[in-house]
């Protein structure tokens, strides 16, 4: 099949529309630098000085890794969805699990953004509009305790709820008009967003915030016997700090991959592909490189330890005081903050719903997820994602919500980071309207395997019960899987699932890569197992 058949079936009637360009996703996804606000004060709280170095680690790791995402999504030019789709159809000849595994992870990675950053929205506009000692902050019901997963997390109601959910409806109705709609109104919002961002990060350095010596030395955080803080060390427990900043980073700063969620509504999908994700790859290193660095300067070790920097809510207001404004520019960087953190839920909705939407048309989740409206929305998609968002918007510790679901995130890297190799092997004849260096696909490999470490190493720095219950929630594709395949769909895959390689059902069976997925299956859970007994606190 050609490029332009691809082209023709990739609009057909009831589908997504191919409406846009490179431009379009890269504003879609002008969200994911914002993200940096979700955990920004988290990790610094946690780790100390070495905070900024994280966010650099970081995202230099998703720039390399986002290379092998820019090849396998050429594979797919009638594809939406994203890095998990492309990738479960490389892991599908070798395993009927493995391969929704990766879509799902994928989804319960991008999901919660609405629930937290809706979370964080409305703790912005309350911290800045509401009096502290009025009774709307301190209202609440709750509803269960969950301590059992970790200590304080409960399930409750109160200001930041409704705020939260009026939020979400905003958003909604915007992407409810479709991709072109949505990514117009997001370049408007980008601009104004991605502007105070990189004021934040370059306007303290030149007016002398920026203090160095809140930067140095790189020593994990530690406490004496009174509990003050103090320097810390580098031995196992301080090791395990910097992994476990490490693996909170990684769900911020390798989610650029979401550019190429709408590869069956570019125009020229051989195009536009590559430059939607590499130009949005460029501008996250620039953001999450400068605003971590300044952030940690201006605050140093004793700022960051203040109430609602942990959980996020004070950190748009030092942000606009980082700037040297008054309370006027101050209340204003909120604002901006607040559409960022806006823009973000909207760049996680358009993202988050495609990979439902194309699950459901490739056989892996329930079929009512492919529906679209007469815009080329995938409302039953969009839908569904609000309604968990709903549950999700009730828990009292966002940070822990983030944890769990970067449990799955990282899941869904190692999958397809490997699934990059296993497409060269199996599907070698296929075109390829840009190919990854061959040094950056070995290195995406190798950083498979440290994304594994970072998963056992780091997840349970963020509570005890974090690892497990991103196992349980990433298991629970299961049951799903299994209705759509064998009940729904009798055993059989839909036609279109694989029409991009020219693959047949029949042909499922031939498994050139012979046993090296299972190897690295094996070899990736071994390494996080090993990395949670080494690494603990």
């Amino acid at each position: 099949m050609s490029i332009q058949d691809h082209h023709s079936s990739g609009s057909e009637a009831g589908g997504l529309h191919r409406v846009i360009g490179w431009p379009a996703a890269f504003w879609v996804a002008a969200g994911v630098p914002a993200l940096v606000l979700f955990s920004i004060g988290g990790i610094a709280a946690t780790v100390g000085t070495p905070s900024w170095i994280i966010w650099i680690i970081s995202v230099c790791f998703g720039f390399i890794q986002a290379h092998i995402y820019a090849e396998i999504a050429g594979l797919f030019p009638s594809k939406s969805g994203g890095a998990s789709v492309y990738g479960a159809s490389a892991w599908v000849r070798y395993s009927k699990l493995i391969a929704p595994l990766s879509v799902w992870c994928n989804w319960l990675a991008w999901t919660p953004v609405l629930a937290i950053g809706a979370g964080l929205s409305a703790g912005y506009i309350l911290n800045a509009f509401i009096p502290a000692d009025s009774a709307v902050l301190t209202w609440q019901i709750t509803f269960a305790d969950l301590s059992f997963l970790k200590e304080g997390v409960e399930l409750r109601i109160n200001s930041t709820f409704f705020i939260g959910v009026a939020v979400l409806l905003v958003v909604f109705a915007i992407q409810h008009r479709g991709i072109l709609s949505t990514a117009k109104i997001q370049t408007i919002i980008g601009v104004a967003v991605i502007v105070p961002l990189l004021v934040v990060g370059i306007v303290p350095l030149l007016i002398g915030n920026v203090n160095s010596e809140n930067l140095f030395p790189l020593v994990p955080i530690a406490y004496d016997e009174a509990g003050a803080v103090t320097d810390g060390i580098w031995n196992r427990e301080g090791i395990t700090l910097f992994l476990g900043g490490l693996f909170i980073a990684a769900w911020s700063t390798y989610a650029f991959e979401t550019s190429i969620c709408y590869t069956s509504e570019f125009k020229r999908p051989e195009h536009d592909t590559v430059r939607a994700i590499l130009y949005s790859g460029l501008l996250c290193v620039v953001i999450f490189t400068l605003v971590p660095i300044a952030f940690q300067g201006y605050l140093g070790v004793e700022g960051i330890l203040q109430p609602g920097i942990v959980d996020g809510t004070a950190v748009a207001g030092v942000m606009g005081e980082m700037v040297g404004g008054g309370p006027a520019i101050t209340k204003l960087m909120v604002v901006m903050l607040i559409l960022a953190t806006m823009l973000a839920i909207m760049t996680s909705m358009a993202g988050s719903s495609r990979t439902l939407y194309q699950g459901s048309v490739d056989g892996w989740l329930p079929k009512y997820l492919s529906r679209v409206n007469s815009h080329g929305a995938p409302t039953s998609a969009m839908w569904t994602d609000l309604a968990f968002n709903l549950i999700l918007l009730m828990m009292s510790d966002y940070l822990f919500v983030l944890a769990v679901s970067n449990c799955c995130y990282l899941i869904f890297n190692f999958l397809n980071l490997n699934s990059g190799w296993i497409h060269r092997i199996d599907n070698a004849a296929v075109a390829r309207p840009w190919r990854c260096p061959t040094p950056l696909m070995v290195a995406g490999v190798m950083l498979s395997f440290v994304n594994m470490v970072l998963l056992g190493a780091g997840a349970n720095v963020w509570g005890s019960g974090t690892l497990m219950s991103g196992i349980i929630a990433a298991a629970l594709i299961l049951p799903v899987f299994a209705f759509r395949h064998y009940v729904t769909d009798k055993g059989h895959f839909p036609e279109r699932m694989l029409e991009d390689l020219g693959v047949s059902a029949g042909q499922l069976h031939q498994r050139k890569a012979g046993m090296l997925p299972y190897l690295v299956l094996a070899a990736g859970v071994a390494v996080a197992a090993v990395s949670n007994y080494v690494f603990t606190l």
